[in-house]
């Protein structure tokens, strides 16, 4: 196990591992001026992005364990220790060409895959086919499709479309991404290509049918398609809309060749417990969740190659350090285990490995309280709630944010799957009541600008960084909501439970 970081070179990160000095808001209180600090150290370069298995992620995670145990939480993870180290195995790409007629397609810029669908080379015709519905299969047998991936009711899904073209005898897919879909728009370039999973299970099959993402601007598609007589463009902006499309041959096949590499790594998660004061609760625990993993480096934006990940998710994990300092060793009638997950954006794998292995009984956790997907951007008005109307958690939420005028809703938009991209769907999934939160806003309004602008821009990019404009009153509204929610449930009368007719309870009575 690696020994916790000294504090010295917590205080050399505190003020030398950031390029830039902290900046707040002058009047911002002592509690949340704090809580930055920490998300500073959390998210500074010297972190290196916190990638899974990496030095600077070690280096965070002793962070961690050093604060819980300033704190007074107790170590509850391997070996009287606060990691639970969890191994993994990763394939990645790390070398790959593609060319059509010559033309070459960046990788990662132009087209992406992953390394389930690069397993051999690809020497293959090309042919336009829309949206890839029912209609347009005669033609694809021994082809690779291009499908337009638009996300609209009517219209087939992606899945869909490889079943269509899988059973027609296509040889794989090159989805569009769609720029029409802006929820939340294609992100490009992607950080890299590479598939973690946890160590032990059963391998994953090699992908008899690949799919291959190229960028919504027309540039790549034009590369795709030159010599057909078709316009990219207009092709690109009819498929947004939704409108009728062509089905056209390709006259160049399109190349592409691998190099893979694979290796075994291991992450830590970071657990701890406060000790409640009511006896008859002890089997009552509520777990806090937020993931520490980011990108680390990937592929340059703007010069900058550097995934911090601030928003996503130091700056959480920080809250629930601040959590920890607040109460200094002071507990709540009901146990809080403190669970801070590595692997998240590799597929939820620190939290699957958690509940696999869980430091206590499944049957003394009573809920599950995660935070990520926050963006304090811009006023905390609305927030929304996954598993709002599931259970109890939903009613306390509600009635903490009524205490401070913040309106609650559930998702608006269940289409981008949110509740299951997060930490708490681990524990949805094993029956125990969850519960998430989005900055939610008015359609239309300047709050919504900002979302779907960091969405664009800051999402999964170097760009989620220290230097990015907070809102800190929002910040600090959101804070003080969390410290207000985990008191109501740890201390409430009756234990977190399911409603009747959940639909997402495992066991859905």
């Amino acid at each position: 196990m690696r020994s916790l970081l000294p504090s010295l070179l917590l205080l050399v990160l505190l003020f030398t591992g950031c390029d830039k000095p902290i900046e707040t808001s002058p009047s911002l209180d002592e509690d949340t001026q704090a809580w930055w600090e920490t998300t500073t150290v959390l998210s500074s370069d010297a972190m290196e992005g916190r990638d899974t298995g990496s030095p600077g992620y070690a280096r965070a995670a002793a962070v961690v364990a050093e604060r819980f145990a300033a704190a007074g939480l107790e170590p509850l993870g391997e070996n009287g220790t606060y990691f639970q180290e969890v191994p993994m195995e990763e394939v990645a790409i790390t070398q790959a060409t593609f060319t059509v007629g010559g033309r070459e397609l960046r990788f990662l810029h132009d087209i992406q895959t992953s390394p389930s669908s690069a397993t051999e080379l690809v020497d293959a015709p090309i042919i336009y086919c829309g949206y890839c519905d029912s209609t347009s299969t005669s033609l694809v047998k021994d082809k690779l499709v291009i499908c337009h991936g638009t996300r609209r009711e009517e219209l087939p899904s992606n899945s869909d479309r490889i079943k269509n073209m899988s059973e027609a005898g296509a040889l794989g897919i090159i989805f569009i991404a769609d720029p029409g879909f802006t929820i939340e728009p294609p992100r490009w370039p992607f950080a890299y290509s590479r598939s973690v999973r946890l160590s032990g299970g059963d391998p994953p099959s090699p992908s008899t049918f690949p799919t291959f993402g190229i960028n919504a601007g027309s540039d790549a598609l034009d590369k795709l398609i030159e010599g057909s007589g078709q316009n990219a463009k207009e092709l690109i902006d009819l498929g947004s809309q939704g409108k009728p499309l062509p089905v056209f041959e390709v006259p160049d096949r399109l190349s592409a060749s691998f190099t893979l590499a694979s290796r075994t790594l291991q992450s830590s998660n970071i657990l701890a417990r406060l000790p409640g004061t009511d006896p008859s609760l002890a089997d009552q625990a509520i777990v806090l969740t937020a993931h520490l993993d980011g990108y680390g480096y990937g592929t340059a934006v703007d010069g900058d190659s550097l995934y911090n990940g601030t928003l996503d998710d130091a700056a959480y994990v920080a809250l629930l350090i601040q959590l920890a300092e607040k109460q200094a060793g002071k507990g709540f009638a009901r146990p809080l285990i403190f669970a801070i997950v590595t692997g998240e954006e590799k597929g939820l794998l620190g939290s699957r490995y958690l509940m696999q292995h869980l430091p206590v009984l499944k049957e003394s956790i009573a809920a599950n309280i995660n935070l990520d997907q926050l963006r304090p951007l811009f006023p905390l008005e609305i927030l929304t709630v996954h598993a709002l109307d599931e259970t109890t958690l939903g009613d306390d939420a509600a009635a903490v944010a009524a205490s401070m005028q913040i309106k609650v809703q559930n998702d608006p938009e269940p289409e981008r799957n949110l509740i299951r991209r997060s930490d708490q769907w681990v524990f949805i999934e094993a029956g125990i009541p969850a519960i998430n939160f989005v900055f939610g806003f008015a359609p239309g309004s300047e709050s919504e600008r900002i979302y779907r602008q960091w969405y664009r821009e800051g999402y999964h990019t170097p760009k989620d960084d220290l230097e990015q404009k907070i809102n800190w009153e929002a910040a600090a509204k959101f804070n003080r909501f969390f410290y207000g929610l985990v008191e109501k449930v740890a201390d409430g009368e009756t234990k977190p439970a399911w409603k009747a007719g959940s639909k997402l309870r495992a066991d859905n009575p």
